[in-house]
């Protein structure tokens, strides 16, 4: 936390300095201040339009912000993860060591080797193609379709959302090759390392993937194609989103928008004229958001497909969530319900205090909320019309949603301890 706290603080001083915007002057210490959080949380969020508002400099000090933030995430999340899995008792060490392949702390050059190594190819090979499909495709320079191509390829992956595109990606709402470029960058960055790492070591054998993977790849599939074919039937004759075009590119808009909306937060039609369904829709998708240890937010997918496991138990009658032939501990189920629990209080009182303070109605204020905490970064177009108190609210989401869930869970596993007697039970009336 203290480390992410220094690099808003850098950013912030950075975008102050009067070379860092466009025109005379500088930029007023609350536009720094969200616009660093917003790239060192990676969310994407914005009150001022980015290729307008900062100069080169300033786009700059973004980009080396959000790879900052981006790898700051992924190589403290999974060495956390690492080690939280090394010390959480001898028991709960050898079962995790069992099902999930742990690697002990010995182990830690060889995870930021291979989190520097994936996310420098993804990132190289992504901007590659980006820049030759402007270059070919769209007749920009040499020298503006490689800058493009490599901040856009940055921000995808790690789920930034920032664009050099005033309208984000509107411009290229039917070029398949843009698009599902930065669909599997986004994709990529927010699966998380330690599915990456392990599906990676079982090419071609996933009955060898531990149930973290299966349930991550399930859910996230899951979700991807729950999110299309709702964005689909929903927009699909609205004339200010995807009714304007032709089938192929409401096709790759729907799924774009499923991708986009649970972790990095660009968009191919305008969302402040999507249906307020579809608004309810994206919410529950950026509130699971992405896989744990990865550059998404949200309470991630293993905690939403735990408490749907719970669910599918007590109907069943069953006396313990199961999946894939493996039993659920009751410690990961306490750990998700805390996880969910916390996060719904979290938005819930934001959402109260931007409506006592904002004449927005409660779709679009909850839209906001849920964005700035599951660091999305979608907005209904209400963020830069926000007073200084709200962004100052959501400045703070962005930080508590980017370290919080992983700071929790990590501080859940640590105070583990074995008791050696329990308490008589008594049943409870539920319902």
């Amino acid at each position: 936390m203290a480390g992410f706290g220094a690099a808003i603080i850098l950013g912030t001083l950075l975008l102050l300095l009067p070379v860092a915007k466009q025109g005379e002057g500088g930029a007023s210490f609350i536009e720094a201040l969200f616009t660093s959080a917003s790239a060192v949380c990676v969310t994407g969020h914005v009150i001022v339009d980015t290729p307008v508002y900062w100069s080169p400099f300033g786009e700059a000090v973004i980009l080396g912000l959000i790879q900052l933030g981006g790898l700051g995430i992924l190589t403290a999340g999974s060495i956390i993860l690492v080690i939280a899995g090394r010390t959480i008792g001898l028991r709960a060490r050898m079962v995790a060591q069992t099902e999930a392949r742990v690697m002990s702390p010995r182990d830690v050059r060889r995870v930021l080797a291979g989190v520097f190594l994936v996310t420098f190819t993804v990132e190289a090979v992504a901007a590659a193609l980006i820049t030759a499909r402007l270059f070919f495709g769209h007749g920009y320079s040499f020298g503006d379709a490689l800058w493009n191509g490599v901040f856009h390829a940055v921000s995808a992956f790690n789920g930034a959302g920032f664009a050099l595109w005033s309208d984000s990606l509107a411009g290229f709402a039917s070029d398949a090759p843009v698009l599902i470029t930065m669909g599997v960058a986004i994709v990529i960055g927010g699966i998380g390392f330690p599915v990456l790492f392990e599906v990676r070591g079982n090419r071609g054998r996933p009955r060898r993937w531990s149930l973290h993977t299966k349930l991550t790849v399930v859910g996230t599939l899951s979700l991807m194609a729950f999110g299309a074919v709702s964005f689909a039937l929903l927009e699909w004759t609205n004339p200010r989103t995807f009714g304007a075009l032709d089938l192929p590119g409401k096709l790759l808009g729907a799924w774009f928008h499923s991708v986009s909306a649970r972790s990095a937060g660009f968009s191919t039609v305008d969302v402040g004229a999507m249906k307020e369904e579809t608004w309810l829709i994206t919410d529950m998708l950026m509130f699971v958001g992405g896989g744990t240890g990865s550059t998404a937010g949200g309470i991630k997918v293993v905690t939403f497909v735990v408490l749907v496991l719970i669910v599918v138990s007590e109907a069943r009658g069953g006396r313990q969530a199961e999946a894939f032939g493996r039993t659920i501990s009751t410690n990961v189920i306490r750990q998700a319900l805390s996880v969910a629990f916390l996060a719904v209080n979290v938005i819930v009182f934001a959402t109260l205090a931007l409506m006592a303070m904002e004449p927005f109605s409660f779709a679009q204020i909850l839209f906001e909320v849920i964005s700035a905490f599951s660091i999305v970064g979608l907005s209904t177009g209400i963020t830069p019309e926000l007073s200084t108190a709200s962004h100052v609210i959501l400045t703070g989401l962005m930080f508590m949603g980017r370290v919080g869930p992983l700071t929790l869970v990590v501080a859940l596993a640590l105070r583990e301890r074995q008791r050696l007697y329990d308490y008589p039970e008594e049943r409870l009336l539920i319902g």
